[in-house]
């Protein structure tokens, strides 16, 4: 197929090496002319702009830094594209410019889908690459032999603009939760555990064996809290204890305060009997949502992911 990359960067340079290896014919772009050089040598024909990168493409990628520089390269893109052809967004992007520009580009007959991806440059180098791809199924479809040669874990997820949904849920959930873990860790250093003492048996906690996106199917997802497998009174006696000790040690705990004040809000709704993760319920109705999926569902994605 007739590929058009644009964005030889740290994950888009590999992204394109393995899109070529995979026998596409290639016609690179990037403000630097040098980030192609490896391309060009692997057979790949060089073009001086966006657009002229999408004229002859039957598939253009993009893998650029944000929003900003998308809707940059689109309006080459709009000129440049065939209808019939299609345009897969691998940047971390907003989903309401994906959404926008899809719909400004389906007027030409040609498909955008955004397809985010996850991996870092290791990834992309190697091919162990999660694609999250939203969009049109139809054209997901035809592509993702395509697909297949960037990443190894290429996934339809929905609608245009799911893709970055996942994405901006991923990351920053990542993020998130690399803080919490922090900020309980230094309090443990503090007390006098040495950090690698420390890091080697939390690991093998129950948290610790667990995949950090699998522990949301196992209750919350289920919205399973009753029969509890832990009391939330006994869970709420545990943060307190956290609490109590790193005030003793002079150690800041914002994001277990603010833990400490969800629980503390859920037992005095009267669930102290109910499972210690019931208190995440009440992100839920803050939100004007309700997650409850079936337990075979749950169970059907976790055996067919491995």
């Amino acid at each position: 197929m007739r590929v058009g990359f644009i964005g030889l960067g740290m994950m888009g340079g590999s992204m394109a090496l393995n899109c070529g290896a995979g026998g596409h014919g290639m016609t690179v772009h990037d403000l630097r002319r040098e980030a192609a050089e490896r391309h060009l040598k692997a057979g790949a024909r060089w073009a001086g702009s966006p657009a002229e990168a999408a004229r002859e493409a039957e598939i253009v990628f993009t893998s650029l830094p944000g929003p900003k520089e998308v809707e940059a390269v689109a309006d080459g893109l709009f000129e440049a594209m065939q209808p019939g052809a299609a345009w897969f967004d691998l940047s971390t992007n907003s989903p309401t410019v994906v959404r926008r520009l899809s719909k400004r580009f389906a007027e030409k007959g040609v498909a955008m889908l955004d397809a985010p991806v996850s991996g870092g440059p290791a990834g992309a180098r190697t091919r162990k690459l999660a694609l999250w791809v939203g969009g049109d199924k139809t054209v997901f479809d035809k592509h993702k032999p395509v697909l297949d040669a960037i990443g190894d874990q290429v996934a339809y997820i929905g609608a245009i603009g799911a893709g970055s949904v996942a994405k901006l849920v991923h990351n920053a959930a990542g993020y998130a939760m690399q803080l919490a873990l922090v900020e309980l860790f230094t309090m443990g250093v503090k007390a006098g555990v040495p950090p690698l003492d420390l890091w080697a048996a939390i690991r093998q906690g129950s948290l610790g064996r667990q995949r950090s996106f699998d522990r949301l199917g196992d209750r919350y997802m289920q919205r399973a809290f009753d029969p509890a497998n832990f009391a939330l009174a006994l869970g709420h006696k545990d943060v307190t204890l956290a609490i109590e000790l790193a005030r003793e040690l002079g150690v800041p705990m914002r994001l277990a305060n603010l833990t400490h004040a969800e629980m503390t809000d859920a037992l005095n709704r009267g669930w102290q009997g109910r499972d210690a993760r019931s208190f995440l319920l009440l992100q839920q109705e803050r939100a004007g949502v309700e997650i409850n999926v079936p337990a075979e569902e749950i169970q059907a994605v976790l055996k067919r992911d491995g």
